[in-house]
């Protein structure tokens, strides 16, 4: 079982769990897994894959089990990377190894950015950036988009527009802008609305991670290894071009995963992917093998 700490940072109070053996000075440096607005909850398969390393995940600030008291409820990608950046200083023994996905990408692109020595490898898994689209005011438009059927009709309209939005292939279009709000029902959701509007993936309160423009000099610059993630099943959608474009940024080629945008994930939320395939693809990346 993994065990639990917290940490105390300007504003906050960071819960974070160390999976495995405890942080050593000796064999493989630590892996560090983190989300946006996915709280550690979320890797709790793709951990169980790698027993033989130590293993961190955490719980961004105001999310989970992490509190704040800065009075702010935005997502900055930046503060959170100063966050991040904490918690891998209080393990004392980096640098360490991270992989990042959706959201946390963004924060682990800030990271690198902010602190080029906490890490030796990041991969930064289908990071949502917008301004990296060929098609980024459309883009920023469809966000727009769903953001307002949330306020307007709730979580479940909202989220239903949110999966159409993602799940649309290619660039957005004037075909795409054209098409009414999708029905909650189509997704098996509830059009009710319970009132809510205070949801961090729906609301705009984290579009600063999708507005994140990385630095591509300082990510180059870094000692550290960038590896830019993207899921086979998810390369024509918004999060997997905003990866290849990102790639195409830093002069590399998207290394392609098994799965989409959660491929990693288990049953955690019900949208689960392959768990197993991804880990083995993971594990080659970062130069490792898995234990049998």
């Amino acid at each position: 079982m993994p065990t639990t700490h917290t940490l105390d940072v300007p504003g906050a109070a960071l819960a974070y769990d160390i999976h495995g053996p405890a942080p050593s000075d000796s064999g493989p440096p630590p892996l560090m897994m983190i989300g946006q607005p996915m709280d550690a909850g979320g890797f709790t398969t793709l951990a169980s894959y790698f027993p033989e390393r130590t293993v961190v995940t955490y719980d961004p600030r105001g999310l989970g089990r992490s509190t704040r008291s800065d009075g702010v409820k935005e997502n900055d990608p930046v503060q959170q990377a100063e966050d991040v950046h904490g918690i891998i200083d209080a393990l004392g023994v980096g640098p360490i190894e991270m992989f990042a996905s959706s959201g946390g990408a963004v924060t682990a692109l800030a990271l690198v950015t902010a602190h080029p020595d906490d890490l030796t490898t990041l991969v930064a898994h289908e990071p949502p950036l917008i301004d990296v689209l060929p098609d980024a005011a459309q883009a920023r438009a469809a966000q727009d988009a769903f953001q307002a059927v949330y306020h307007e009709k709730g979580s479940g309209s909202g989220m239903a527009a949110f999966i159409a939005m993602t799940a649309w292939q290619g660039e957005f279009t004037d075909e795409y802008a054209a098409q009414p709000p999708p029905d909650p029902a189509q997704f098996g959701m509830t059009a009710d609305d319970d009132g809510s509007r205070d949801d961090p993936l729906l609301s705009g309160v984290s579009n600063a991670v999708t507005d994140y423009r990385p630095d591509v000099d300082a990510l180059n610059a870094a000692p550290t290894r960038v590896v830019i993630a993207v899921g086979i099943e998810s390369q024509n959608t918004f999060t997997g071009r905003a990866a290849v474009a990102t790639a195409a940024l830093l002069g590399q080629e998207a290394t392609v995963f098994p799965s989409h945008h959660g491929g990693f994930m288990g049953g955690e939320y019900g949208w689960g992917g392959e768990p197993e395939a991804f880990a083995a693809k993971l594990h080659d990346v970062l130069g490792d093998a898995p234990t049998e």
